[in-house]
């Protein structure tokens, strides 16, 4: 005698209107996927990765690069309030917000607060916010800005292996409250220095004995392995969430960006060691 799960499982894949939803969902997941997994910009120098993986089928999480006229580029990591499919459509929503703020915009704190113009009310009507992190960074220079609207602070990893959360500029998420002003930090990277971008789900994950992954884990492993390419150091960090849960099922989108700083080019030399000086006890 068959269960009664199974044979629920069996009524639903004869059911033509379940079959379709399911079809649906997968489009769905796939047109998520492509836009989440854009084109990576090409680099003269240093590294750049970015990898989303959902808790279901599809998620809320997002991060995006844009390159901008003057060289530097400008990215972005968030995470929708909720999952599924509900996440996912205001991860769009996101995405398309970022997309039109990000050419016209002149700075990542600009940008959020475009962003938080645009979205505001449709959150409202939703009672949905979402939290970001935005950046310009210059590959050529070394010189990193970003603002902060209710998410993560990046951490960063010298080169020296010194490992230090970033300096929080605050700022409220997309959606909490109208006519925001984001503020912004700069510092400036070093060769070799490793900035890395994360969502809830990297620190939330939860082992059997329902303990958080939380960022005292994090933190020395990204110190073990900075010394690393970035897309092995994504992979080790997605390896060891895997083996931390003990193959339970993922609770909530995990979602990382890495920019790593190579070598300096020689653009106004003096004047960067100058500034880099005034920056570099951040």
């Amino acid at each position: 005698m068959l269960g009664s799960d199974t044979a629920s499982h069996i009524r639903h894949e004869n059911d033509p209107d379940y079959t379709t939803l399911l079809r649906e969902i997968q489009l769905a997941r796939n047109i998520q996927r492509k836009l989440l997994n854009g084109e990576r910009p090409p680099l003269r120098s240093g590294e750049i990765s970015g990898i989303s993986i959902p808790a279901r089928m599809i998620g809320g999480d997002y991060f995006d690069f844009y390159p901008l006229d003057n060289g530097k580029i400008r990215f972005i990591i968030g995470d929708v309030m909720g999952k599924g499919i509900p996440a996912a459509m205001l991860m769009i929503l996101t995405r398309g917000a970022f997309r039109s703020a990000a050419g016209s915009a002149g700075s990542p704190g600009e940008t959020l607060t475009a962003m938080n113009n645009a979205m505001y009310k449709d959150l409202r009507i939703l009672n949905s916010f979402v939290t970001v992190c935005c950046a310009d960074w210059d590959p050529r220079t070394g010189q990193f800005v970003y603002a902060n609207g209710g998410h993560n602070s990046p951490i960063l990893v010298r080169s020296q292996n010194r490992t230090m959360e970033l300096p929080n500029p605050k700022g409220v998420m997309l959606g909490g409250l109208s006519g925001q002003v984001y503020i912004e930090n700069e510092i400036y990277l070093q060769q070799d220095d490793l900035i890395f971008f994360y969502t809830d789900g990297v620190i939330e994950a939860q082992n059997r004995a329902k303990q958080m992954y939380k960022i005292d884990r994090l933190v020395p492993l990204l110190k073990e392995h900075a010394d690393k390419q970035v897309s092995e150091i994504e992979s080790i960090v997605v390896e060891e969430l895997d083996h931390y849960t003990e193959g339970l099922p993922q609770r909530d989108d995990i979602t990382i960006v890495m920019l790593k700083m190579g070598r300096r080019l020689k653009i106004g030399r003096r004047m960067l060691e100058c500034r880099i000086k005034r920056n570099e006890d951040v």
